[in-house]
């Protein structure tokens, strides 16, 4: 795989005034979540149709040239699966994208079976990808040849997979449907998810099947996992499993001895922390019986026969459009537009636009159908 790695802020700024006009490009980033509790871009990888550059950003001090030409309206820039690029972009570089084209967008509005980034090069290219560096920890430096490689892979065929997607766009009378797609992706920023360890712990799988002092005690553990991962820039699971904080939820323990024997707790962690999940696993245990955490009861929801009623029959008349058309149902039109529609009852297409997250291709495509009585 031919491409010239950008690792200096003199190379950068050679690279950007090269391929300044050029368009359309191809981009792609490397992060590292699998491995970091702090994700963050790692490799920015940049192509045209006839180069490769694979760019450090840890090596560089300005990227604010690459972020103009993210955003110049006069460039398309190409991504495949572009949501968790820009989300990265406008959290650590405030960038904006304009002018996008996605490739796994674009995969679903043909109703391609395999819509992944591998599995469409395989089609178009019989190229496979080394699934070896699929969970690489690009935070690492120096990175090996291979990992390099791959990375490059990821962006050097995708102005002329664009361009083969493209045509099939056309061909089916689907581009303005893309387009209306990629403005709306270029809305996308980062929205920090709930991030309180005191509430998000109710959310780990197995934790309905916990008595409340169980609760309890997972809070405290969940608190200080997330805490000591944040520290230590380490993945939540690399520091401890949530089964491992479900199992001393469920049967705590109290001394080193009877930690070291809890399956999923290494050497490591009892060495360097076991006094602090200790002490977790004790203010757990603490906690007053008045003030045990428990699963709030969500809103009962109030049953209406003839609103169920309306939804089904969107939904046959949207499987029956999915299937003339070749689209999975969902990316035709979710259920949820399906059921503000139930909830609107618009007397026409053209009241379908108060239905939210409605696009005008959908209105155009199936709009007059799902109405039909």
């Amino acid at each position: 795989m031919a491409f010239e790695l950008v690792a200096e802020q003199s190379a950068l700024d050679r690279l950007l005034e090269q391929i300044a006009g050029q368009s359309p490009v191809a981009i792609d980033t490397e992060a590292a979540s699998f491995h970091r509790y702090h994700d963050r871009i790692y490799l920015i990888q940049l192509s045209t149709a006839e180069q490769t550059w694979v760019i450090d950003p840890l090596g560089v001090e300005d990227l604010s040239g690459f972020g103009s030409l993210l955003a110049d309206p006069e460039v398309e820039s190409i991504f495949h699966d572009a949501d968790y690029d820009l989300r990265l972009f406008t959290k650590h570089y405030d960038f904006a994208a304009r002018n996008l084209f996605d490739t796994r967008i674009t995969a679903q509005l043909l109703g391609l079976p395999s819509i992944g980034l591998a599995a469409l090069l395989q089609t178009h290219f019989g190229i496979s990808p080394d699934k070896r560096f699929q969970r690489a920890d690009w935070s690492i430096r120096p990175l090996t040849t291979g990992m390099l490689e791959y990375a490059a892979g990821d962006t050097s065929h995708l102005v002329e997979l664009r361009n083969i997607l493209r045509q099939e766009l056309v061909d089916a009378g689907r581009l303005s449907w893309a387009e209306e797609e990629f403005r709306i992706l270029e809305e996308t920023r980062w929205e920090p998810a709930e991030a309180d360890p005191r509430v998000t712990f109710l959310k780990l799988k197995g934790a309905r099947a916990l008595e409340r002092r169980g609760l309890a005690i997972l809070r405290e553990l969940y608190a200080w996992r997330e805490e000591t991962a944040s520290t230590l820039d380490r993945a939540s699971f690399r520091v401890m499993g949530n089964e491992v904080l479900l199992a001393l939820a469920a049967k705590p323990v109290h001394d080193l001895d009877a930690l070291g024997r809890v399956r999923g707790v290494g050497r490591e962690i009892l060495a360097r922390r076991g006094e602090e999940i200790l002490a977790a696993i004790e203010r757990g245990l603490a906690v007053p019986d008045a003030e045990l955490p428990r699963f709030e009861r969500g809103p009962r929801r109030v049953v209406d026969p003839d609103f169920d009623a309306r939804v089904d029959r969107l939904k046959l008349r949207r499987n029956a459009a999915a299937e003339r058309l070749g689209l999975q149902p969902g990316v035709l039109c979710p259920n949820a537009i399906l059921e503000g529609i139930a909830r609107l009852q618009p007397g026409s297409v053209a009241e379908m636009v108060a239905v939210p997250g409605m696009r005008d291709w959908q209105r155009e495509a199936i709009g007059a159908e799902l109405l039909a009585e």
